[in-house]
């Protein structure tokens, strides 16, 4: 009755064994197990739950369904960040040389964008000659040389997970707990790395709608790691708004450039100073996150954190001569939206905006679709800001032959502006768990 009774006995809400679980998952992904078989039992999942030892057997399972990268020829403490997603996270770009700069090695694997959250391979292809395929040992000597390589993500990585990913969207099984942590984390573990520290997005502008649901996740994958011995801690970060000032590919490594110079968005510089001092912490480089946050602040001041930036892009091809010079994104097709009245932007619709971005070429729909790397949204306006009327609220990059004008009332509803109000303002920056 193989696998019929394996579906049953999650359908009745009985415990799998992670014996069985390795099992399913492995004749699974050979072919032993079909589509329809699968289907069902991610629907009991969904629907029973599973505990933490069955949530890590899965992401064990799907871990081992493929390659698990082999770090050790990284010299020194390598720390993998990863995030749940949302609009304008130009996080990771940040983040990386920052910490390099430091000495925590970054050995990533990144993928691409879907529909409004930017993909971080995206965003580097934007840079001319950049290459996205290194062969393992031009990874492993470019992190040991400059202390951070960004590769695409290889197709041997954790396949059953891919496989149960594609299932998910089609079957309504998709916000499962259990399901996302253990898709998540099984990547994670599978990319070597000696600790984790995971960006976990709560907001209208993320997967996870509620703090409550975001935080749910947070534990569980935090709970993964503890159990797989790779310390893990999970920042909460609010995705109310767009976290940075850019969206859309190029436009997000200009906004990248800006903060690395120290005159980024309020809301992305907290994020990346907050994760990055807890990577330094996971690698014992500093004692604490206010330690970290001073060290990464320095290396923001000095500007060896854009020069580690700049290393970074040409050592993969890349041509970054344009970085203390021009934008990246040159000005084909323009328009500036001005606010219509003075006051104070309680609120950002940053979805909306993910969408007119999208619309305009910056993101895709299916994997397959092209994108246009040059086109999006700058905006000259985040939340809590003081607006004048007739103040820049966006600038709209599009490809030569758009019109932006059907784009200008709905990005000028995008912002909320309220005169004569005291607004509370909340913290990007939720509760941390670590492991």
């Amino acid at each position: 009755m193989w696998p019929v009774d394996f579906i049953e006995e999650k359908r009745d809400g009985k415990e799998h064994s992670a014996f069985r679980i390795n099992r399913f998952i492995k004749e699974y992904t050979q072919g032993n197990v079909t589509d329809y078989q699968a289907a069902a039992w991610l629907m009991a999942v969904y629907l029973k739950g599973m505990n933490d030892e069955e949530t890590a057997a899965l992401t064990t399972a799907m871990r081992d369904s493929g390659e698990v990268v082999d770090l050790s020829p990284i010299k020194g403490i390598t720390v993998d960040k990863h995030s749940t997603g949302g609009i304008a996270d130009t996080t990771t770009l940040i983040t990386a040389p920052l910490v390099a700069a430091a000495g925590v090695k970054g050995a990533k694997m990144s993928g691409r964008g879907l529909g409004f959250t930017g993909g971080t391979l995206d965003k580097l292809e934007s840079v001319p000659g950049f290459r996205i395929s290194l062969t393992k040992g031009e990874f492993f000597n470019q992190v040991n040389r400059i202390g951070i390589a960004v590769i695409g993500q290889s197709a041997e990585l954790a396949p059953a997970d891919k496989l149960l990913y594609a299932l998910r969207d089609t079957t309504g099984t998709v916000e499962s707990i259990p399901l996302i942590a253990s898709s998540v984390m099984s990547k994670k573990l599978a990319g070597g790395a000696q600790a984790i520290v995971l960006d976990v997005k709560y907001g209208d502008g993320a997967f996870m709608k509620t703090r409550k649901k975001a935080e749910e996740l947070a534990r569980a994958m935090v709970r993964i790691g503890k159990l797989a011995g790779k310390p893990t801690t999970a920042v909460l970060t609010s995705m109310d708004a767009p976290l940075g000032m850019s969206i859309g590919n190029s436009l997000e490594i200009d906004e990248a450039v800006q903060v690395l110079s120290g005159t980024g968005g309020k809301r992305l510089t907290a994020v990346v100073l907050t994760i990055g001092a807890y990577m330094l912490k996971a690698a014992g480089k500093a004692a604490n996150v206010e330690e970290g946050k001073a060290i990464l602040q320095a290396h923001v001041d000095d500007g060896s954190g854009l020069k580690k930036f700049k290393d970074f892009l040409e050592a993969q091809g890349g041509d970054a001569s344009f970085i203390g010079v021009r934008s990246l994104t040159e000005p084909v097709n323009t328009r500036e939206i001005r606010a219509e009245k003075s006051g104070v932007v309680t609120a950002v619709d940053g979805r909306g905006l993910g969408a007119i971005a999208m619309e305009l070429g910056a993101g895709r729909a299916r994997k397959e679709d092209p994108i246009e790397l040059y086109t999006g949204l700058a905006l000259h306006k985040e939340i809590y800001d003081t607006v004048a009327e007739g103040d820049p609220l966006c600038t709209v990059y599009a490809a030569a032959r758009t019109d932006i004008r059907p784009y200008e009332e709905r990005i000028r509803k995008a912002f909320h502006i309220e005169a004569g109000k005291n607004v509370e303002e909340e913290s990007v920056i939720g509760e941390v768990i670590e492991g």
